[in-house]
């Protein structure tokens, strides 16, 4: 069985490639049922939470990531997110690979929301506003940065000397990044918004958005996450990575429809549809976007194909 670590599956998931593997994923015959997500108590600390996700290519591959998000792993200098992706023959079984899970989801959530400002986002957007300072930031960065022709990256965070050590890293990878402390101005003038936090309180105001913006949230994958407010909701054409997942899991849409803000119909559209053109996407200079990401388990999948096909070329 191959096993790959954080560095190796790095290694094996170029963000072209990627990218493209969970386009071709979205258009394909990929089974995914709905995850399982569960609590688990953490003694005197926020809950942690328990992700299961199964997929498989009938007669090809099948697979599933086990991941753990513990949130306060933060005050121990620890990654909140853990996990393992488990690939197999989709046609006998056989266990072929166990991946790192935590870069493995960092790499192809970031993918994904490229994958979808590539719709999105303004066609000549050149900033993009990192909100968090975790683990998702650089991926967020070189992801966008295959999709649109950005020149300025702003990464702002709770906790500024995280802020400025993020920006160091992204500027030791060759990406114009700084860190940035006011965030209603960065908000005000980056063409794109990557939101990477686990906040449970609205962090972006939708009032701060100029006409011609792209929201991209991704952090909150819980109802009683939020990263946007109501206002955001309101004024942007919104759109989800899926809408079995969003309307049940994404507490910028969750709560939004509940409240009455946001109605079914308003969702434009998911990822799906605009790979495959049931919907065009940005239709407009001056349209402000909003794309909300839960994680689809094919997305894993896909990615962890890739990886396996990179390493051994492919199934024997």
């Amino acid at each position: 069985m191959l096993v790959l670590d954080q560095d190796a599956t790095r290694s094996a998931l170029p963000w072209p490639q990627l990218i493209a593997a969970i386009a071709d994923m979205f258009g394909g015959d990929c089974v995914m049922p709905i995850r399982h997500h569960h609590e688990v108590e953490v003694p005197g600390e926020r809950s942690a939470t328990l992700l299961l996700m199964p997929a498989w290519v009938p007669g090809l591959y099948a697979g599933i990531k086990i991941v753990s998000v513990f949130p306060d792993n933060t005050t121990r200098a620890l990654p909140a997110i853990f996990g393992t992706y488990l690939l197999s023959s989709g046609k006998t079984g056989e266990m072929l690979a166990a991946i790192d899970g935590g870069e493995l989801t960092a790499r192809r959530t970031a993918a994904t929301s490229a994958l979808a400002a590539r719709y999105l986002a303004h066609p000549e957007a050149e900033e993009l506003l990192i909100c968090g300072t975790g683990r998702l930031s650089l991926n967020m960065m070189q992801a966008h940065a295959q999709v649109r022709p950005l020149k300025r990256f702003l990464i702002w965070g709770r906790n500024g000397d995280s802020a400025l050590r993020m920006a160091d890293e992204a500027q030791a990878l060759g990406l114009n990044a700084q860190a940035v402390s006011n965030l209603e101005a960065a908000a005000g003038s980056a063409d794109i918004i990557s939101c990477v936090t686990l906040s449970s309180e609205p962090l972006v105001k939708g009032a701060w958005l100029k006409p011609g913006a792209h929201l991209d949230l991704v952090g909150g994958f819980k109802p009683d996450m939020r990263e946007t407010d109501d206002v955001a909701i309101g004024r942007a054409t919104v759109f989800v990575d899926t809408r079995a997942g969003a309307v049940k899991e994404a507490g910028d849409i969750v709560q939004p429809l509940k409240s009455g803000v946001l109605k079914t119909h308003d969702i434009r559209a998911e990822l799906q549809d605009l790979i495959g053109g049931a919907h065009s996407g940005r239709s407009g200079s001056e349209e402000i976007t909003l794309f909300k990401s839960v994680g689809a388990a094919l997305e894993d999948l896909a990615g962890a194909i890739l990886a396996y096909e990179h390493v051994t070329g492919g199934l024997k």
